[in-house]
C-alpha cells in the first residue's frame, strides 16, 4: 500500500481505527473522519503519524453533502488524490420493532446507507483517476433478520445492495466490495457476558477482533481489482447457523 492514499470514515475508534492503523503499517497515507470523538481522533492521528505516514483527522458528518464534500477536498489537497475509500462510519441500536420511531428509523438509514452513498458518489471522480476502490463495512445483520434490530438490519441490507449497484455503476475503473462482520469484540468488559453467549453459537467459538475485520478490508484494498460486487463475511461461521 506504499504511496496509496486511504480515507476511512468513522476512523477514530474501534474497527475504523484498526483499519487505518493496518493501512498505515502497510505504508499508506491515511485520512479518517470523525464526528464527535475528538479525543479519540487525536490519539488515532498520533498513532498513525508514529508509523511514518501522512495522516489527517477530518471532522465530518457523512450524512451531510456539504460536510462530506469539504472532507474529500481536504484529502485531495493534502494527498493529491484518493486510492481507497472505506465506508466504515455507522450506527447500531437495539430496539423492539413496535417501539422504533420514525426518527430512529430515518437516523439509522441516514448514517448506514445515505452516508456511504454520498461519500461514494462524491469520491468517484477522485477514485476513477487512480482506478481506485470502495470498501463498505456491512454487517451479518444485513443478511439475517434480527427481530430487535429491524432498522439496523434493514439499513445494512440496503448497504449490501448499494455495494452491488455501485460496483456495476462505477465499473470498470472502480471496484466496490463489502466486508460483513459478525460479532466483533470491542474490548469493552461490559459486553463480555453477551459475547460469551454469542460465541457459544458461533462455529469458531469466539467473537472476532477488529484486526480480523481490518485484514479482510486489506484483502479488498490490495487484492485483484477484478474482484468487485462481493460481500466477504467475517463472522466465524455465525451466518451459517439457523
Amino acid at each position: 500500500m506504499k504511496g496509496k492514499s486511504i480515507l476511512v470514515t468513522g476512523g477514530a475508534r474501534r474497527i475504523g481505527r484498526e483499519i487505518g492503523l493496518v493501512m498505515a503499517a502497510a505504508g499508506a497515507d491515511v485520512a479518517f473522519t470523525y464526528l464527535s470523538s475528538a479525543q479519540d481522533a487525536r490519539r488515532t492521528l498520533a498513532a498513525l503519524r508514529a508509523r511514518g505516514v501522512r495522516a489527517l483527522a477530518l471532522r465530518c458528518d457523512v450524512r451531510n453533502e456539504k460536510s462530506a464534500t469539504a472532507a474529500l477536498r481536504r484529502v485531495e489537497a493534502e494527498f493529491g488524490g484518493l486510492d481507497v475509500l472505506i465506508n466504515n462510519a455507522g450506527a447500531y441500536d437495539t430496539i423492539d420493532f413496535e417501539k422504533i420511531t420514525i426518527r430512529q428509523w430515518d437516523d439509522m438509514f441516514a448514517i448506514n446507507t445515505r452516508g456511504p452513498f454520498l461519500m461514494s458518489r462524491l469520491a468517484a471522480p477522485l477514485l476513477r483517476v487512480r482506478k481506485g476502490r470502495i470498501i463498505n463495512i456491512g454487517s451479518l445483520g444485513g443478511l439475517r433478520p434480527w427481530a430487535s434490530h429491524a432498522h439496523y438490519c434493514s439499513s445494512k441490507a440496503a448497504l449490501m445492495m448499494l455495494t452491488e449497484v455501485t460496483a456495476k455503476a462505477l465499473a470498470p475503473e472502480i471496484s466496490v466490495n463489502c466486508v460483513s462482520p459478525g460479532m466483533i469484540s470491542s474490548g469493552n468488559s461490559e459486553a463480555t457476558a453477551f459475547l460469551r453467549h454469542v460465541a457459544h453459537k458461533t462455529p469458531m467459538r469466539r467473537a472476532g477482533t477488529p484486526a480480523e475485520v481490518a485484514a479482510a478490508v486489506m484483502f479488498f484494498a490490495s487484492g485483484p481489482h477484478f474482484i468487485t460486487g462481493q460481500v466477504l463475511g467475517v463472522d466465524g461461521g455465525l451466518g451459517l447457523e439457523s
